[in-house]
Parts: structure tokens; sequence; C-alpha cells
């Protein structure tokens, strides 16, 4: 049984940033909201600290909740419906069937909200960020779903979030998948060399320039296997199945999937720092 570690501090980073929110949103001085809640405005100015590593007591959280009219179980990061009276995890999973439009909106939404956070990601393909115009082509031309452009458009809002200073995205992919691209395996058995070329040329001068606040880690298909997920730091986690997301909200679930991905890191053959060395060495690959 994988066990879930409890970090006190990412807990109560997220009680004060929705403290916060519970302010603002009600528009309460902290004078008032203390007085509403029956403690000093010196305690609660020490709770919204960003140097504050403490929560209060269970009953000034359950005040809290009452007056901003808001779930216990959101206000400590329990579950990300604020107003839910479900025990513990909110709405745990939600399912987008034929969601390529409506997730990507999601999806950009979801990556604002995550600032400040760390994006774990594990693409279907190569990152999106660090693809080709003539690759995002490629792949999205035959697609159902989500057109070329949207895809392009996608792309480049992600490789612009990546260069913001705040950012904080670990990718993990298998060195196989990468070097099966160079030879023009599977998917990309059509792809023509000079596309191939170019992209492992931009793989390895992105991955380079956005170091270290984009790492991009590879790990052995062999030994280590997970589906095309991203985890929006404690927010959610996104399941991609094909044509279908599951979005998972509960804290357990979210921790899992962390958990898991986090464990691909420590077994990465190929490091962030090593990576563009690594695919440039793979032009050698190339036939043409």
């Amino acid at each position: 049984m994988t066990s879930l570690r409890y970090d006190r501090r990412e807990t109560v980073r997220i009680f004060r940033d929705r403290l916060q929110a519970v302010l603002e949103q009600g528009q309460f001085s902290q004078s008032a909201f203390a007085q509403r809640i029956g403690i000093d405005r010196s305690t609660l100015s020490q709770l919204l600290s960003p140097h504050n590593d403490r929560l209060p007591r269970a009953d000034t959280v359950a005040a809290m909740a009452l007056a901003g009219q808001v779930s216990v179980d959101w206000l400590l990061g329990l579950s990300q419906d604020e107003t839910g009276d479900e025990a513990i995890v909110g709405q745990p999973l939600e399912i987008a069937r034929e969601a390529w439009d409506p997730a990507n909106e999601r999806l950009t939404t979801w990556h604002a909200e995550a600032a400040g956070y760390k994006i774990r990601y594990v693409p279907s393909t190569l990152p999106d960020l660090l693809k080709t115009d003539a690759v995002t082509e490629f792949e999205y031309e035959p697609s159902k779903g989500m057109t070329v452009n949207e895809a392009a458009t996608t792309a480049q809002s992600r490789l612009d979030y990546s260069r913001r200073p705040e950012t904080d995205i670990e990718a993990c992919s298998s060195f196989q998948s990468v070097e099966g691209f160079a030879r023009g395996e599977g998917i990309w058995r059509d792809l023509p060399a000079k596309a191939r070329r170019e992209q492992l040329t931009q793989l390895a001068d992105l991955s380079e320039e956005l170091y270290p606040t984009f790492r991009w880690f590879l790990f052995d298909a062999l030994e280590r296997y997970v589906p095309p997920i991203t985890v929006f730091g404690p927010l959610r986690a996104i399941l991609y199945a094909g044509e279908v997301y599951f979005i998972f909200n509960a804290t357990e679930h979210i921790r899992l999937l962390t958990e898991h991905f986090d464990s691909l890191i420590r077994s990465a053959v190929v490091q962030p720092n090593e990576l563009p060395q690594y695919v440039r060495d793979l032009m050698g690959e190339i036939d043409g």
C-alpha cells in the first residue's frame, strides 16, 4: 500500500491562501472578521502572515468557515469544492467526455490558478510547449478534436507560461519515446527527417533555455509506466485517456498521483541538465 505523506507546510499555505480569499470575497476587514469569529485581530494577522507555520484550533477553523460561508474541508485544502457538504473530499472525480475543446479552455484556467505551485506533467507524446509548428500540424491535422490552430495556440500559451518567473514545471517522458521520434518510428513514421531534425533542435534549445523553471526528466519505459497526466500543485490532477479527461479533486487522489510522478523523477536515467546534449546526440539517428 502506498503511504501518503502529510505536508504540514503545504497545508498551512493552502489554508492561508484560502483564508485570504474568504476575506477578499466577503469584503471583510481583518478587524471585522476577527471580531466575527471571536479572536484577536493580531492573531488573525499572524495566521495570514507568510511566515506563519501553524493552523488555528479546530473550533476557530469552523468559525472561519461559517463566517465565510465555505466548507471546512475547502478551507483546509481537503476539497476543491467551496460549498460542498461532503464529509472529506467534496466531488472527488469529474469525467469530461469529448473534452478536447472545453478541457483545453479549462486547462488554461487551471494553469493560471496553479501559479506559484509546481506543475507535474507527463505528455502523451512530446511536451506541447516544446513542439515545432510542423510537428504540431503533423500530430493534430488528422485529429477529429482540437484543430491545428488551436493546438498551436495552446502550445504557444504553455511556452509563454513557462517563461514567467514564478513558473515551476517538471515533465517526465520515457527515453524510448524520444529515441523513437528521432528514428521516425510509430506515429512519427511519415514525418519527414527534416521536420524531426528541426524538432530535436528545438527540444534541445528550449529545454536548455527554460531550465531550471522547466525541467524535463526521461525514465526507462521498461521499468516504469505512467499515463498522460498533469498535476496542478495541490489543487487538482488530470488524467488523459484519449477523448476523456478524468479530473481528480480529492486531496488524497492528488497526493497519490503526485507521489507516483515523483517516483518517476527518482528513477530518471536522463536528468534535465543532461537532456539538451542527449537530444542533440540523437541527430545521428535521423536518416536523410
